[in-house]
């Protein structure tokens, strides 16, 4: 039997790469599934605070992908869940979550 040697580049390989991204609201709008919602002080936040492209942890942690990065940063409401990831990740503790029931 011959070996072969030369490797297939996976790209190109339909069965073994992935071709997903990151699809906002593949479930529906799922919003309303949560108990806590996420409130961005701006003045704690470091893009709204520096005015530039800084930081943004809590869109590179966000699993929804419902963080925009953005000046100011803003969060879809009608796809975020409620996790609380990017409070957590938020290193000015510029996110906290709120009880859903609180006025918006």
């Amino acid at each position: 039997m011959k070996e072969r040697n030369d490797k297939v580049d996976p790209r190109k390989d339909k069965f073994t790469y992935a071709h997903g991204r990151l699809t906002k609201g593949e479930a529906g709008r799922t919003g309303d599934w949560r108990y806590h919602r996420p409130v961005i002080n701006p003045d704690k936040c470091i893009p709204s605070k520096k005015g530039r492209m800084a930081c943004f942890l809590c869109w590179l942690y966000c699993p929804e992908g419902v963080v925009k990065r953005s000046i100011p940063v803003e969060i879809d409401l009608e796809y975020c869940k409620g996790c609380g990831i990017c409070a957590a990740e938020c290193p000015t503790h510029a996110i906290t979550m709120v009880p859903e029931s609180s006025e918006k």
